[in-house]
């Protein structure tokens, strides 16, 4: 990528639309390209055709997408399966139709199956079973592997697609109802703490194990597969992630102790644990030449300071 080539952002006020935005701004490139959803309809195909005949961006970050925690995919799997196939569909065939050079899809570690080997290498995609929970939101993210897989197989294309692991960050959902389990507890112990409550409750034994990413190490890896990279180097998709992982009893400590939140943690062994481990193999991401250099502790206590100064 050229500093004054058109870039199109779609989902640029996501956790990583924002801060892939952010780091390209900064890294210089001057020509970037983005809507509201007001502005564009991403499930829309006429609208997004005409964006693309208009704009001809010549490299995508297809970074939008519905997307929730386990209750928000049990509660509304139609809205995940539907409204994520018609975004990926309609931007990658619009994308082709187009000229666009290259384009970077955004998949998700729940592609994997539900009792994968861990930790979960590239080449473990469709060998099993998917976690029933966000069976659509998998299957929807597999649509979108594929059809750059196939995109590029038919039409010479060049698009790439990277599977990131659990991120967090400026920008994340920190809703108790449909957030992840790392902002939900920064939450939690911050209520804790001010409303001095003597314990936090937790679901579960805290005895799975789950890695963390921050969204700007995510950002800065997408950024560097762009410019440095093609679709055929990757072999279809690329893990992104830390390839170290921790219990969500030691996630909770970490949280509470950088919070300052001084109760008990309490586990609700009647709630269910979920997936035992998830972590992503990263060693073909590793051998391109990344990895990724936020602590967690570091970028916790980052996360923290953004999630008050919202506050």
């Amino acid at each position: 990528m050229k500093l004054s080539s058109n870039i199109y952002i779609a989902g640029h006020r996501g956790m990583v639309g924002s801060a892939i935005k952010k780091i390209l701004e900064s890294k210089g490139y001057s020509n970037l390209t983005y809507r509201t959803h007001n502005e564009l309809d991403l499930t829309d195909q006429r609208e997004v055709d005409s964006f693309f005949e208009e704009e001809k961006p010549e490299y995508v970050f297809l970074a939008a997408a519905k997307v929730g925690g386990i209750l928000a995919n049990s509660t509304y799997p139609a809205d995940f399966i539907y409204q994520n196939l018609m975004i990926e569909a309609n931007v990658i065939h619009a994308a082709y139709k187009y000229g666009t050079k290259k384009l970077l899809f955004l998949g998700s570690s729940c592609i994997y199956p539900k009792f994968a080997p861990q930790p979960m290498k590239e080449e473990y995609l469709l060998t099993g079973e998917l976690e029933e929970t966000n069976e659509a939101y998998a299957i929807a993210k597999i649509a979108g592997i594929r059809l750059c897989k196939h995109y590029n197989q038919q039409y010479g294309t060049n698009f790439m697609s990277v599977m990131p692991t659990n991120l967090y960050g400026p920008n994340d959902n920190f809703d108790l109802q449909t957030s992840h389990v790392l902002p939900a507890l920064i939450r939690k112990f911050h209520e804790a703490k001010i409303n001095s409550k003597q314990n936090v409750i937790i679901w579960g034994t805290g005895s799975p194990r789950r890695e963390f990413l921050h969204v700007n190490d995510m950002a800065a890896a997408c950024i560097y597969l762009m410019e440095k990279y093609d679709a055929f180097n990757i072999d279809e998709f690329i893990n992104i992630g830390v390839g170290e992982d921790i219990t969500i009893k030691e996630l909770a400590e970490i949280i509470g102790d950088i919070i300052g939140y001084e109760g008990e943690i309490v586990y609700d062994t009647s709630k269910p644990d979920g997936t035992p481990q998830k972590l992503l193999d990263v060693s073909r991401l590793n051998e391109l030449g990344w990895r990724f250099s936020i602590s967690l502790r570091e970028g916790i206590a980052q996360t923290y300071e953004w999630y008050l100064s919202t506050k």
